[in-house]
């Protein structure tokens, strides 16, 4: 198998123009390269090649991807035949897996796992709570369990195995303090779960306090390594049988992922303290399983549970999700024996569309008409954000949840206009907010860390022409067809900055809120002290944003 660092190491000496244009003959056009698409019949060229974005795109036919995808389509090759043909035509010299002149990475992390591990056994209080929790031996072995000790032990262990402490701290097992000037280990006290990556390589440790620390839960920090964004616990163990299974389980903790082994759902996975993020789909897209998200009952597990379901479901997955309601969890179930009622309640999770629309449902009262408005608004706004097959099959979900309540499917309006012409005539009269939005997406996609400030302050329903495609961003779908077209658009701008990004936001959000105004002050469905409320509401973000500070979104 060819490395992975070789593979990086290929493709960053490849230049998308040089490779393209070695198969079919390109003409400058702007700052890409045009051609009539070598994969359909056409007369007008709509294929383009993007030397700064490194990827093609045809307008006409769909097709896009990296050097390496054009090689494979053009020429008929799978992954490692393309790879390889690339690197003799290059004169590239790929590594493999078994080649024996790689160059070894640091093995510090490894030593110090063996160490906790037999820390574990000599450690009363750890050995008692991995007892309690109903852990078996053969788990502990399995997943690696140990015990960090104090800081100064850890250290001195560090260096009595003749590692280099910087190299320790490079690794995420050490800190050091800048104030203080000392050095200190991560993992102080603590049952420590070692996180390897998918392909079994220690990355990192997730650490479980038993001595009454603030933190009950630390993990390695962001490291060259590891990622825990990208990252999920377990993974490597549960890789084989999620691709036999066809499924996935994603727990919040490292115990409801042992636990759940320990019962036979050997592919169940744990996000590392984060909620499931757009880094991490590429990872699940593997071998395309059905995702099942099992998650607390309570406030935080259903908030991250709605967010997650969101990004799936835009993500075209499929699966659902399992909420625990009482307090309990899945690693409290399978210790109370109540393996067959688990099993049942993953075999039918709530679909995550479903989930999604009942979680909007919950949040109004459906007894109010104008509630009732502003919730089927928002459940319009989330079903946007979907294919337009799954959009028409829901909408009529939506309209029964809102129940017996007259709604008729035919109220669940997912377009602006009845018809296409029509549309099309309102997006040419509102070019520039196309083109705003349009540029937050590419945005987006080449600057994924501002992901996060803009959902604060923004929600993906509030963009009126782009839903969609801004879902598709968030959800990391780099490659379908829409966002190929937003990346090697020349017409659409990327935000410089943080800066220009906040002024545009402050902008676009200033004419949101007061439009928002205005509808209020014209509504003839709400009460008089409703409407005082949201009129004070409005002018107070709107007044917020003029003094250029950002306010938070709430729906």
């Amino acid at each position: 198998m060819i490395t992975q660092d070789s593979i990086e190491a290929l493709k960053a000496r490849l230049d998308i123009v040089d490779v393209v244009g070695s198969y079919v003959e390109l003409k400058k056009a702007g700052g890409n390269f045009k051609a009539p698409c070598p994969f359909h019949d056409e007369k007008s060229p709509s294929f383009v090649v993007s030397p700064q974005k490194q990827i093609y795109h045809c307008f006409g036919c769909g097709a896009g991807g990296d050097s390496v995808k054009f090689v494979m389509e053009y020429e008929k090759l799978n992954y490692p035949e393309a790879l390889e043909k690339l690197a003799e035509n290059y004169n590239f010299t790929l590594t493999y897996t078994d080649n024996k002149n790689n160059k070894p990475r640091s093995q510090v992390m490894d030593k110090l796992n063996e160490w906790y591990q037999t820390l574990l056994t000599q450690n009363a209080t750890a050995s008692a709570y991995i007892k309690d929790r109903g852990i078996y031996e053969s788990s502990v072995e399995k997943f690696g369990i140990g015990y960090a000790p104090d800081s100064q032990s850890t250290l001195r262990y560090i260096q009595n195995q003749q590692f280099a402490i910087k190299e320790a701290i490079d690794m995420g097992v050490a800190g050091y303090n800048p104030d203080t000037r000392q050095t200190y280990a991560r993992f102080i006290e603590r049952i420590t779960f070692p996180i390897f990556s998918a392909n079994g390589s220690i990355v990192g440790f997730g650490g479980r306090t038993i001595t009454g620390h603030n933190a009950k839960y630390v993990n390695s920090p962001e490291t060259a390594y590891f990622n825990k964004s990208r990252l999920l616990y377990a993974y490597n163990l549960a890789k084989q049988s999620l691709h036999k299974k066809g499924e996935i389980i994603i727990t919040e903790g490292y115990l409801d992922v042992i636990m759940l082994h320990q019962a036979g759902f050997d592919n169940a996975v744990a996000t590392l303290g984060t909620a499931l993020t757009a880094e991490h789909l590429p990872l699940l897209r593997k071998g395309n399983p059905r995702v099942v998200m099992a998650y607390d009952g309570d406030k935080a597990g259903r908030a991250a549970a709605l967010k997650a379901s969101k990004l799936l479901s835009a993500g075209g997955f499929n699966g659902g999700v399992v909420v625990f309601e009482g307090g309990l969890d899945p690693a409290d179930m399978v210790k109370e024996g109540r393996v067959e009622e688990l099993a049942n309640m993953f075999r039918k999770p709530k679909v995550f569309i479903e989930f999604v629309l009942d979680e909007i449902l919950s949040l109004f009262d459906l007894s109010n008409p104008k509630e009732k408005e502003s919730c089927m608004q928002e459940g319009i706004a989330y079903l946007k954000t979907l294919s337009p097959i799954l959009q028409e099959e829901y909408k009529t979900y939506l309209a029964s949840r809102l129940g017996g309540l007259g709604v008729s499917p035919s109220l669940v309006k997912l377009t602006n206009k009845t018809n296409a012409n029509t549309n099309a005539a309102v997006v040419q009269k509102n070019t520039h907010r196309d083109m705003w939005e349009l540029s937050l997406i590419k945005t987006v996609l080449e600057k994924p860390y501002l992901i996060e400030q803009i959902l604060d302050v923004l929600d993906p329903s509030i963009l009126q022409f782009h839903s969609r495609e801004f879902a598709l961003a968030l959800a990391g779908d780099v490659d379908v067809p829409e966002l190929m077209a937003i990346s090697v658009d020349e017409s659409v701008q990327v935000l410089a900055d943080e800066n220009a990004l906040n002024a545009e936001l402050i902008t676009f959000l200033t004419r949101y809120y007061e439009r928002e105004l205005k509808k209020i002050n014209i509504s003839q469905n709400i009460t008089f002290e409703e409407k005082a409320f949201y009129i004070r509401k409005f002018r107070g973000k709107i007044a917020k944003l003029k003094q250029g500070e950002l306010v938070t979104y709430e729906s």
